[in-house]
């Protein structure tokens, strides 16, 4: 079997992620590709479980450390439940985060070290990065506007950060970016449409769908 393609999805809070795995889906059913979308923490019961836990409202005491060690267990349990399993059938997984959120999130903005977060997560990954990884940039003031606008979005525990929180995301992935070839900058402040016209000619242009 020939191996397929992972894609990951990242960004702040309100960046359009999800909306954009919608549109993804419609383009892919068109072209008969196969593939899957996934989320991240979640994606496999077990790893769902572990997200409550993590995004719950009432755990605003959770110890940064405690918070990198569960993103890491509910990021085994996806890869080796669901994810492996798709590449090895050849399909495209397309998931919405991955270990970057866990650099920028817990290495970066809280202070952990990223190349700690790294290490640490090595254990749950082993060397699995994606092929492509779609960074959705936009200011926090604009992401945060978005969320404060959908009625149909539950509020987690990430959302109630100050500004300075979300500014500090934004700032870790520009830094981010430089470290690694496969991260490609949507310009995420745009129309949805042409924020999805980014993201196909991101996907031709590394070969991940034809033409």
């Amino acid at each position: 079997m020939s191996k397929g393609y992972l894609i990951s999805l990242e960004g702040g809070e309100g960046a359009g992620k999800t909306t954009i795995l919608e549109k993804l889906v419609e383009y892919l059913e068109t072209k008969h590709i196969e593939y899957i979308t996934t989320r991240e923490p979640g994606g496999v019961h077990i790893s769902e479980q572990i997200r409550e836990i993590i995004l719950d409202k009432d755990n605003v005491d959770m110890d940064p450390k405690t918070e990198a060690l569960l993103f890491a267990a509910a990021r085994r349990q996806h890869l080796v439940q669901k994810v492996i399993p798709a590449l090895e059938a050849g399909q495209i997984v397309f998931m919405d985060r991955y270990v970057d959120s866990s650099l920028i999130y817990q290495g970066y903005v809280r202070g952990m070290g990223v190349e700690e977060v790294f290490e640490l997560n090595q254990y749950a990954i082993e060397d699995l990065l994606p092929d492509v990884t779609l960074y959705f940039d936009l200011s926090p003031e604009v992401g945060l506007g978005r969320i404060n606008k959908d009625e149909t979005r539950e509020v987690n525990r990430l959302d109630l950060e100050k500004g300075s929180f979300h500014h500090k995301v934004r700032e870790g992935y520009l830094m981010l970016k430089d470290k690694f070839d496969r991260i490609e900058v949507i310009d995420a402040e745009k129309d949805i449409d042409e924020v999805f016209s980014q993201v196909v000619d991101v996907l031709k242009r590394r070969g991940v769908i034809n033409g």
